[in-house]
């Protein structure tokens, strides 16, 4: 039996998501001041059905973020504090033996949701940081040996404040390999944060109204999937992958998941600019969140001084493009 290939997207199917794709931006922006890229990031890996780390210091709106985006897509929000002493089972739940119906009962923990905010994922000890692998990876849970599904639309934004701040575990590479993109939130500008500072301290952001719901962004998640894709920028995506792997500066270079992964996140960045096929300008634009956190450096890179983002700049900066058409083709 054979199937046929996905039509193709059209310019008004593109130009149409991307009017609610802007309707969310606006939302975000009006709410959360002065981190107008974090959003746009956060957005596109929404889109391409992937989770979210956010990394910075306290106080740079990395929980009103998450909680913003949560409550614009009008989706059930979660959050866990994650501490030293946190158990796997304060995430995922427990059965717990009721003694009026001599059964053991399902209590399901705050895992269940649609939007979980994972608040400094890093403050917890590996084995808790683990309880979330399952549930990014399937979106589902186990407890006891059955499995409990978690809704479709289940999105992670976790935060972490940087490593060398005391009382932080590293997360190990299987955990960061779950996050679509990896987003370095740091100061807003002068003229962001004086707007900020006008607000006063009694000033508490209103979270927006929904401005959509959770089977439009469904629906607009199945569409980054028909986002056209030229061979001439998988090619493109591939020369990128390549580099990362003879670069000295890297002990670890990307992984052909990796490269999966920038293609969806380079769809849904394509779609948020209302267009129906990828650039290579749209996989540059989405290479170093998507590759940041999953790539290592090699020890003379680090005593160096060099960091991850700057190496993958400096690849982005080398790896040549010859020219595309509109359709993303090689001159």
């Amino acid at each position: 039996m054979s199937t046929s290939a996905p039509a193709p997207l059209d310019a008004a199917a593109a130009a149409a998501a991307r009017a609610d794709i802007d309707a969310l931006l606006a939302s975000l922006g009006s709410t959360v001041v002065g981190q107008q890229a974090a959003i746009e990031q956060l957005v596109v890996a929404m889109l391409a059905g992937g989770h979210v780390l956010l990394e910075g210091v306290p106080g740079v709106a990395k929980t009103l973020l998450a909680r913003a985006v949560a409550s614009a897509v009008g989706l059930h929000f979660g959050r866990i504090q994650f501490t030293p002493d946190l158990m796997p089972t304060d995430l995922v739940g427990t059965r717990v033996y009721s003694p009026e119906t001599k059964t053991w009962e399902v209590h399901k923990g705050p895992i269940f949701c649609e939007v979980l905010l994972a608040d400094e994922i890093n403050r917890t000890p590996p084995k808790t940081q683990a309880a979330l692998l399952e549930a990014m990876e399937e979106r589902q849970v186990t407890l006891d040996g059955t499995r409990h599904a978690l809704p479709a639309s289940f999105f992670v934004v976790a935060t972490q404040n940087p490593l060398e701040f005391e009382g932080t575990y590293p997360l190990p590479e299987a955990q960061t390999d779950r996050f679509l993109v990896k987003i370095v939130i740091g100061y807003p500008d002068a003229d962001d944060e004086l707007r900020l500072l006008a607000l006063g301290p009694r000033h508490k952001a209103a979270l927006p109204a929904p401005v959509l719901d959770g089977p439009r962004l469904a629906r607009l998640q199945a569409t980054v999937l028909d986002v056209a894709v030229d061979d001439s920028v998988r090619r493109y995506v591939l020369a990128l992958l390549q580099a990362t792997r003879q670069s000295s500066a890297l002990r670890l270079g990307a992984s052909p998941r990796s490269g999966l992964m920038l293609v969806r996140a380079a769809q849904a960045r394509a779609l948020m600019q209302g267009r129906a096929f990828v650039l290579p300008d749209d996989v540059k634009g989405v290479c170093v969140a998507v590759m940041r956190h999953r790539l290592s450096l090699s020890t003379d890179a680090e005593l160096d001084g060099l960091d991850v983002a700057g190496v993958l700049r400096g690849i982005l900066d080398t790896v040549p493009i010859l020219g595309a058409d509109k359709g993303g083709v090689v001159a």
